[in-house]
């Protein structure tokens, strides 16, 4: 069974137990971990009153329903999940918040806007007021790169920072165009999704060239990493060796406070279980420590998204 408390509840006890002369240490229970996952993806089957856009596809060749991804949350020992809602299904992310509804405190949802539409700046100021909403999603895809720089995407900027809208961003080799954002925006909270590595850069062979990039964003306050599709990118199979220096170097660059634990599941289901991903990080990363691995699992990510 999961232990629902908060993560300083054990921790609260256990110093309440040590003050009382009548407990023995053996009868102080340590604190569970909280262990929250800050990206997985769902969708539904491709139907004609849901259809998926255009060219789109799924990453497993079933539907990736609610009713799947809580036993292997269960299996696992994830506490708490964040959906970011998939491409194939455009701007929508009502399962998402379907999901938050349905198990109140466990899931919570990342919105998708429309970059190229200013009119969507309308619905910001009110974006968190939305059920199971933590904040928005982008993904910058080959044909939507050139927003970063043609001016496009230049009204999202402030008014995600005025409306306190935390940002997950992935794009293919233009991580280094948010440094000028980051700064802009002390307020914008921005995340770097997956080490700051897309598939692409894996096949080219350009991975330690992007990672770094994603590193030298931590010189912003305001900037986060993922530490999330780790097996995907790996070239070996469990604990995934090959990617420790890439991880070091994110953690040391940016601190635990600034890593988020995840796993991208749906894109790699078959190179690991939900658990070996989690002891992946808490048995395997020899350089952190049991204090790293409690922000880095979950209380970071919870701080950022401000999701209490």
């Amino acid at each position: 069974m999961i232990d629902r408390r908060p993560f300083h509840t054990g921790v609260i006890g256990a110093a309440a137990a040590l003050a009382a002369p009548d407990l023995s240490l053996a009868q102080i229970s340590p604190a569970k971990r909280l262990v929250v996952d800050s990206q997985i993806h769902l969708w539904k089957a491709d139907t004609p009153d849901r259809p998926w856009t255009k060219g789109s596809r799924a990453q497993l060749p079933e539907p990736m329903t609610i009713e799947r991804v809580v036993p292997i949350m269960d299996a696992g020992g994830v506490d708490k999940t964040i959906i970011v809602p998939p491409s194939l299904e455009g701007i929508r992310y009502d399962y998402g918040q379907e999901a938050a509804a349905r198990y109140p405190g466990r899931f919570a949802t990342m919105g998708r806007v429309n970059l190229d539409d200013p009119g969507e700046a309308a619905r910001l100021p009110k974006w968190r007021e939305q059920s199971g909403l933590l904040g928005a999603r982008l993904f910058f895809q080959p044909a939507s790169a050139k927003w970063l720089t043609d001016g496009t995407a230049d009204w999202f900027w402030p008014a995600a920072e005025k409306a306190g809208i935390p940002v997950m961003f992935l794009t293919i080799g233009q991580t280094p165009l948010f440094a000028a954002i980051a700064e802009r925006h002390p307020g914008l909270q921005l995340i770097i999704d997956h080490i700051g590595v897309a598939i692409e850069s894996v096949r080219d062979g350009s991975m330690a060239e992007r990672v770094a990039e994603a590193a030298a964003l931590s010189k912003y306050p305001n900037v986060s990493v993922k530490l999330s599709s780790v097996p995907l990118y790996s070239a070996q199979d469990y604990p995934w060796r090959d990617m420790d220096g890439h991880l070091k170097r994110l953690y040391n660059a940016f601190g635990p406070r600034r890593c988020h634990w995840g796993t991208d599941i749906t894109n790699s289901f078959d190179r690991g279980s939900m658990k070996q991903r989690i002891t992946h990080f808490t048995e395997e990363l020899k350089f952190l420590s049991e204090d790293d691995k409690d922000w880095i699992m979950g209380k970071s990510i919870l701080e950022k998204l401000r999701w209490a």
